[in-house]
């Protein structure tokens, strides 16, 4: 158990940030919503097959874990969907980046989607009250289904929608200075 538990964290570790192109999250039935027993389902997905820059993103709803409420990608709005998780340190830096954008253009018609692709959802909500406490949903990926449409390369990976619903930009890791590129991408479609 303990040589299979070093194994995952080993595989964590190695699709986070700039090294390898790791494998990213687990494959799950793509066409799935999550699963769990609880009486709200943590994120539902529609996925046939993963959405690639120019086609339609599949629909995504995430119940938050921090208070936000429901978020969608929802037409008429520019969706970032952005998957993270708390063990990513790459996520450290990108996560304050976007609360900064989502106060900046909310207002515009910006909507940001943040999927945890964590195992579980204990260290979530400290993690993002600590990483700039962000006003946008987080949502948990429950059942990898999300990660399992989009098959994320790294951590974190951004995906930004257009108002009608198409995947126009995607963000494999995150490195200094990226904020501006995303914000200049988010302008373009507002």
């Amino acid at each position: 158990m303990r040589a299979f538990s070093l194994l995952v964290l080993v595989s964590a570790a190695a699709a986070c940030g700039d090294g390898g192109g790791g494998a990213g999250p687990g494959p799950s039935s793509p066409s799935s919503s999550s699963g769990g027993g609880s009486a709200k389902e943590p994120l539902t997905i529609a996925c046939k097959g993963a959405p690639t820059v120019g086609n339609k993103a599949p629909d995504l709803t995430i119940n938050s874990l921090n208070g936000a409420g429901t978020g969608t990608v929802a037409s008429g709005k520019v969706t970032i969907i952005d998957f993270w998780a708390t063990w990513c340190g790459p996520c450290e830096k990108s996560f304050p980046k976007y609360q900064d954008l989502y106060v900046k253009y909310k207002a515009s018609g910006l909507e940001i989607l943040a999927v945890s692709v964590d195992d579980d959802n204990d260290k979530i909500p400290s993690w993002v009250k600590a990483h700039g406490d962000a006003k946008f949903p987080v949502g948990w990926d429950k059942s990898k289904s999300a990660a399992g449409c989009f098959k994320p390369d790294k951590m974190p990976t951004a995906v930004i929608v257009d108002k009608k619903g198409v995947v126009r930009f995607v963000h494999n890791g995150y490195k200094d200075g990226e904020d501006s590129e995303i914000e200049k991408e988010v302008k373009s479609l507002l």
